[in-house]
């Protein structure tokens, strides 16, 4: 079967497929593969006691990476694939605010920490410094707290910490589909499989 890439919709089995067909990517200049890094940021969510829609935006934060199709590391390139922009673009259609906000603010997020926490920035990856500067850089005073201020913030803040975080080769998770199963409970009504 063929994703529907380019469609306006995606289903939980056209996600599926993606992570299939191209999670074992490497995740751009990590020790894991893009799937490893969806899985343990979506286990931290889920150990940390989070919601079904947040371990879903876990889970599902960077597949506009994987809709991108860019292989390699793009930041040597000097690429950024906006992929969370990319992402929830993609996902709303299957998913509310609750899962397609803290992966539209992710990256956001990232400028936000380094702003306001100064032992934050030297804490990224390298890959994760290089990709902040074709990002915008980190964000000053005033749209520090404009971020902050917005609906959903704070969960796009927990969000890019477990992100962070989830970069630990050969680190055991629950499967996919057992992270497939959440994001089916806190789709819309209609979400197709």
């Amino acid at each position: 079967m063929k994703p529907p890439i380019g469609k306006p919709m995606l289903t939980l089995e056209s996600l599926a497929w993606l992570f299939r067909e191209r999670g074992g990517q490497q995740y751009a200049g990590e020790p894991v593969t893009q799937l490893e890094h969806a899985l343990q940021t979506a286990q931290l969510a889920e150990e940390a006691g989070a919601d079904d829609a947040m371990v879903t935006a876990c889970l599902l934060h960077d597949v506009g990476h994987l809709l991108a199709g860019l292989a390699g590391t793009p930041t040597l390139d000097g690429i950024d694939d906006a992929h969370e922009a990319l992402g929830a673009r993609a996902l709303e259609p299957l998913f509310d605010a609750s899962v397609t906000g803290p992966i539209r603010w992710h990256v956001a997020a990232k400028r936000y920490l380094c702003s306001v926490d100064a032992s934050y920035l030297g804490r990224l990856s390298h890959d994760s410094r290089r990709s902040l500067v074709l990002q915008g850089g980190v964000l000053d005073a005033e749209q520090a707290a404009r971020f902050i201020a917005r609906p959903g913030a704070r969960a796009a803040v927990a969000l890019r910490l477990w992100d962070d975080l989830a970069k630990q080769a050969g680190l055991r998770t629950p499967p996919l589909e057992h992270y497939l199963c959440r994001a089916a409970r806190c789709g819309r009504s209609s979400i197709p499989n």
